[in-house]
């Protein structure tokens, strides 16, 4: 289990969360809708890039997958975070943002965007050092 008890740094940042959008993702409804319906819901981007990846369609994936990481930095900073500082993956409100990552990272990587792809890679890393790991990438 991973421990981020560095008194000196900050808090971890646990998202709330899109109950609304999480279900309807669970009970089957198309990510596309999911996302028109709450553009904000990092989960539904991730499954859109985590889906176009699957399909070999790697500059989708990096749309939807920047998207989804972008609408993530909004919330994370709306909840506290500054740029730095734990996001766990093992609270699954982060995991939208945490795959949005994961999938631009691999986007890059298989458009041969290097420096995109390592600095995903550090993100994660930063963001929970276990996270690779999860989302299958160590």
């Amino acid at each position: 289990m991973t421990s981020f008890g560095d008194l000196l740094g900050p808090e971890p940042v646990l998202l709330p969360g899109d109950i609304e959008a999480e279900a309807e993702l669970s009970a089957g409804q198309a990510p596309a809708i999911v996302a028109a319906a709450h553009p904000s819901a990092s989960v539904a981007w991730a499954q859109l890039a985590e889906d176009a990846l699957a399909e070999d369609k790697a500059v989708t994936a990096y749309a939807y997958a920047r998207t989804g990481y972008h609408r993530g930095l909004d919330q994370l900073r709306r909840n506290g975070w500054k740029g730095f500082g734990p996001v766990p993956y093992r609270h699954e409100p982060n995991r939208g943002f945490l795959r949005c990552v994961a999938a631009l990272a691999r986007a890059a990587d298989t458009i041969g965007e290097t420096d995109e792809f390592a600095r995903c890679l550090d993100l994660l890393d930063d963001c929970d050092p276990a996270a690779r790991v999860e989302l299958g990438l160590a």
